[in-house]
């Protein structure tokens, strides 16, 4: 049975009626779970009640009612239908189908319950209730129903040595007639023929005779293919199922016997890691592993025809894990005992191995229950206190250990990531910063020893979990993404960025080997993931870390993966639009590193090509002005020679544009106007949370750090950036004046960031005042919006659509700027 509930009060009735058995309310007999069958063919629990059996009038018949424990709510109303072909399996469980694709299970409390139902249904359809099956499942043709009309049940061959030909042909020929092979059923089961078959097995080993064992094979195949409950509780039974074992060893296709009995009896061993006092649950321990071993190794690979011929040995395994759960779970002197050896410290290292691995078995079966029976499960296990004893374990040198604890980990934080998350914020204020559980993950990840970093993926995958806002929970009273993200930034991101830091000291990576790579090349997927979905936690770590630079110190790198990860971290950035980035990558000269990596790739048309471009083009159509205008003013010569793509053209002339309309004022302030009553946009609303970060003084920055720290001096490199030494002269003098006004710079109302850069000698910047832009419908909103005006540092910004006056032949009117029509 699915489940052993304890004892609530009962709707029954011996005769069957509707109503409560005469005041009885302690009767378990009518106590069921209800089961529907899946597109997955799995079991799903529908809820438990009681099951009566009485005429409703609206389906004009016998039907079953299952009237819920918890409120009297009808869980199922079937009527008993005279061609429904009704199964009783397990004595305790009876299936049916009640449409094509409509499968319906009964499961019962006590026997006595299912046999009184079972009754009522052979009664109503006129079988005899010691059937196990009342209907064939498969219409017959005429011709058959005749042939079978004749002969009322199948004759077996005599079960002797000399006659194993004949009845493998009879099982093989009875398989593919749904009404034979239930016919074959019955007689296996009424003249106990599997144990007589099992004899001759041992006399055909003793004599050594080959032929004998191959149609015994062949027989014992047949057999499970019949798909009968009552078979297999013969077959699985424990004086049964190891020669049962036997016969599947001597296939005929396979040159020489397996030997799966050798395994099952001398390699795998049956480690009681704490005593189970139950005999039935230890039985049933042992009966699913070989079941399920069976399943697995043993039966050959089903055939498309014999797939669902296997169904009830599917669901034999799947009721058999739920009652060995559900025995475990109440068992709470087991399970206290368990995590007492398991963090007590005097366990020795072989004992605390086997807990684990126990631990982590059980968290595997756990996988089989319904929703509800594993929520159960999961609270007890962490009422159990399973968190802690993780953290216990994770700490410990056994590699081993360690890893079957990760596989446990990933159970809980795959089930209920916020009760992960619950647990490290409360530790964090009793622990340091070395032992919470999170930051062990990530140091296991960081020293994965596989040169494939199999575990790393993994632990990198959970991390991605526990750090998506998109799972968070949000409440009246707190919000799980402000809090967790909060607790991650000051206590955990700077053990993941750790190994990142260390191997970017210099202008290239320190250590290049491919384990390496493959480590940093996570850290930077997270990390990417990260910008994506954190706001401001994330900007303000790059920014205050200078992350960017030290992360395009890798597109140096010999391993090309690598390389396009940085990239694609700095892409990542670039596509949020956002002017706080675009001013640090200005400053610290950021575009610098991917130059270099596209001059150094040369002319090959490779994924290292095209992603660059790939960038340039997006600054190019999405017009952002601070970007264009850096990268056309220190890289131009650089770049100005690639012309099988129009995109460093492109650019120019967009930077070209942008002058122009800097130089003419008066252009500038009517296309304002017409903005204002023609083009108006609303502004992007910042997120409640970044609003409050941006009003934030610097003050209140961790560890006193500006938004915006000093550029460090860009390096010289003599082979391509000599259009960076016009500019470093403007930088020096510019710099403190543009630090000043960075940092009193207020973004949180309806201002935009405003900042001093010259284009080039001799050409004048155009500073647009901060107060007549406040008046523009587009000066608030998205920095680096499309089509802002003005120079990298206007303040003014417009919608992508912008228009201006031209006179052509005497006529005034709207047209789009050129560089629209790009």
């Amino acid at each position: 049975a699915p489940d052993q509930p304890c004892a609530p009060p009962a709707i029954a009735s011996q005769s069957g009626g509707c109503g409560v058995a005469g005041g009885r309310m302690t009767d378990t007999r009518r106590r069921v779970k209800v089961y529907t069958l899946n597109e997955d063919r799995q079991w799903d629990d529908r809820g438990t009640g009681h099951v009566s059996s009485c005429y409703v009038e609206r389906l004009k018949g016998m039907s079953l009612l299952v009237r819920a424990e918890s409120d009297g709510s009808l869980l199922l109303e079937s009527k008993i239908n005279p061609n429904t072909a009704y199964q009783k399996q397990q004595d305790t469980l009876i299936v049916w189908s009640e449409a094509e694709n409509y499968d319906l299970a009964l499961s019962f409390q006590e026997k006595a319950g299912c046999d009184e139902i079972w009754e009522k249904i052979c009664q109503v359809q006129g079988k005899d209730p010691s059937v196990d099956i009342t209907q064939d499942l498969v219409d017959e043709s005429e011709e058959e129903r005749f042939d079978d009309m004749s002969s009322p049940g199948l004759e077996l061959p005599s079960c002797e040595l000399s006659r194993l030909e004949e009845i493998a042909e009879l099982v093989a020929s009875s398989l593919p007639s749904p009404l034979r092979r239930e016919k074959l059923a019955l007689a296996l089961e009424n003249e106990g023929y599997i144990k007589k078959l099992l004899e001759i097995f041992h006399v055909c080993e003793d004599l050594e005779n080959i032929e004998g064992l191959h149609h015994l094979y062949e027989i014992i195949k047949g057999i499970f293919l019949l798909n009968r409950t009552a078979l297999f509780e013969v077959m699985f039974s424990e004086e049964c199922i190891m020669d049962v074992i036997g016969c599947l060893e001597y296939d005929p296709s396979l040159s020489q016997s397996r030997k799966h009995r050798e395994f099952l009896t001398k390699t795998a061993k049956f480690k009681e890691v704490i005593p189970i006092s139950d005999p039935e649950l230890k039985q049933k321990i042992h009966q699913t592993y070989r079941v399920q071993y069976i399943q697995d190794m043993v039966l050959p690979t089903p055939s498309v025809f014999e797939e669902n011929m296997l169904s009830t040995l599917h669901s034999f395994i799947f009721f058999n894990k739920v009652e060995i759960v559900g025995m475990l779970q109440e068992d709470e002197k087991f399970l206290t005992d368990l995590f007492a050896q398991l963090t007590d410290e005097a366990t020795d290292e072989e004992k605390r191995q086997e807990l684990v691995n126990f631990l982590k078995e059980f968290c595997a079966f756990s996988q089989t229950l319904q929703p509800q029976n594993r929520d159960a499960f999961f609270k007890t296990l962490s009422n159990m206190g399973i968190l802690p004893a993780l953290e216990v374990i994770l700490g410990m040198d056994d590699a081993q250990v360690r890893s079957a604890a990760t596989d446990i980990f990933s159970y809980l934080v795959e089930y209920n990531p916020s009760m992960v998350r619950e647990f490290v914020m409360q530790e964090a204020q009793q622990n340091d910063d070395d032992i919470l559980l999170i930051n062990l993950i990530i140091e296991h990840m960081i020293c994965d020893t596989d040169p494939e970093l199999g575990g790393a993926v993994l632990l990198m995958g959970l991390l991605r979990t526990l750090v998506d806002p998109e799972n968070m929970l949000a409440t009246a009273n707190k919000t799980e993404k402000t809090e967790f993200l909060g607790f991650f930034y000051k206590h955990c991101m700077h053990v993941l960025t750790a190994p990142l830091l260390a191997n970017t000291t210099e202008d290239k990576p320190s250590k290049d080997d491919f384990q390496t790579a493959q480590l940093l090349a996570l850290i930077l997927e997270l990390l990417t993931f990260c910008v994506e979905h954190h706001t401001y936690h994330i900007k303000n770590y790059i920014i205050n870390k200078d992350i960017l630079r030290r992360v395009l110190v890798l597109m140096a790198s010999k391993h090309a993966f690598l390389a396009l990860c940085a990239l694609r971290f700095k892409r990542k950035i670039i596509g949020l639009k956002d002017e706080f980035y675009n001013r640090y990558i200005m400053k610290s000269f950021l575009f610098e590193p991917v130059v270099k990596a596209f001059l150094n790739n040369g002319s090959r048309y490779n994924l290292m090509n095209s992603a660059i471009i790939e960038m340039f083009e997006f600054i190019r159509v999405e017009d952002i002005k601070s970007l264009t205008a850096h990268v056309i003013e220190n890289y131009w010569k650089a770049l100005e020679d690639v012309d099988y793509v129009q995109t460093f053209k492109g650019l120019k002339l967009r930077f070209e544009q942008q002058r122009e309309r800097q130089d003419n004022p008066k252009l500038d302030s009517m296309r304002s106007i017409l903005r204002n009553h023609r083009y108006r946009r609303d502004a992007r609303t910042l997120e409640d949370e970044e609003e409050m970060w941006f009003n934030t003084d610097e003050d209140d920055m961790e560890d006193g750090e500006a938004v915006v720290p000093p550029s460090d001096k860009p390096k010289n490199d003599e082979d391509i950036m000599d259009p960076i030494s016009k500019f470093m002269e403007r930088k020096k003098l510019k710099e403190s004046e543009e630090k000043e006004v960075l940092l009193k710079t207020n973004l949180s109302g309806r201002q935009s960031p405003s900042f001093k850069l010259s284009f080039s000698s001799g050409t004048k910047s155009n500073l647009t005042s901060q107060s007549s832009a406040s008046n523009l419908p587009g000066s608030p909103g998205s920095p680096g919006s499309p089509g802002s005006p003005g120079s990298p540092g206007s303040v003014s910004k417009s919608t992508s659509q912008m228009a201006a006056i031209t006179t052509k032949g005497g006529l005034v009117g709207l047209v789009d700027y050129p560089d629209d029509d790009e």
